[in-house]
């Protein structure tokens, strides 16, 4: 499993780089792929659909959850999956006061809820989000607390559930504290490969902000941060297991 954010299929420097984020993808042999600020039909990325690009470099299957309209488009997150999507849902992420977007807009942010088929295992729950990056914690409180109480009443279904994202807080804040306290396993803290868990940016990384969860009778095997620079972010490799 991958978590990526793509910084809308550009580079640091602002070069078109979608192509090497799919050569990312490609090369590290990751299955599912849980993909942050993604473009659809945007004017600042030429009008691409970003997902559908990908999913012909790559023969995944893609969803794509929009968080906002922009620039005659959606601005959003993706999955991108080797195995079919069964089913798909955008679940917005309500906060108070709501926060003024790109535009004038007030749009929440939002999650990308998929189900997945997957071989000799069944079906699959990923929930991918991408959090609010203002530096005080109050509104990822208000995003994550939603996103937990989805992801816990399919975890008490009986589901098998991953949950990440770019979640725009470090290890030691109180977004990922709560994560933590409502039984989430953290990938990186659970099998990290190396001394260099942190993902932004990716030029000299300062801050571990990009995490995968793992929810009951699902473990983590390896977790490793790739060098890349086709995005203003490190992408975050994990190994799960049954």
């Amino acid at each position: 499993m991958l978590v990526y954010n793509i910084h809308a299929g550009a580079d640091r420097a602002g070069a078109p780089a979608l192509d090497r984020v799919a050569r990312v993808i490609r090369e590290s042999g990751a299955d599912v792929v849980l993909l942050q600020e993604v473009d659809s039909v945007v004017l600042r990325s030429g009008r691409v659909d970003q997902v559908a690009v990908l999913d012909s470099l790559t023969g995944f299957h893609g969803a794509f959850g929009r968080s906002l309209e922009y620039q005659g488009g959606g601005y959003g997150i993706a999955i991108l999956s080797r195995w079919p999507v069964l089913a798909r849902r955008t679940i917005r992420l309500p906060v108070e006061p709501p926060q003024e977007r790109a535009g004038g807009s007030r749009e929440p942010r939002s999650a990308l809820h998929v189900t997945l088929g997957v071989p000799m295992v069944g079906e699959l729950a990923v929930l991918n989000t991408h959090l609010d990056p203002a530096r005080a914690d109050s509104t990822r409180l208000q995003e994550i607390a939603t996103l937990l109480r989805l992801a816990g009443e399919l975890r008490e279904g009986g589901a098998l559930v991953l949950l990440g994202g770019d979640l725009n807080s470090t290890p030691e804040s109180e977004t990922q504290r709560r994560v933590r306290d409502a039984g989430w396993l953290d990938a990186w803290t659970s099998c990290g490969v190396g001394t260099d868990s942190l993902t932004w940016p990716d030029s000299a990384p300062r801050k571990r902000i990009d995490y995968l969860y793992l929810g009951p009778r699902l473990r983590c095997g390896e977790a490793r941060v790739l060098t890349s620079d086709a995005s203003d972010h490190r992408p975050l490799l994990v190994t799960v297991q049954r």
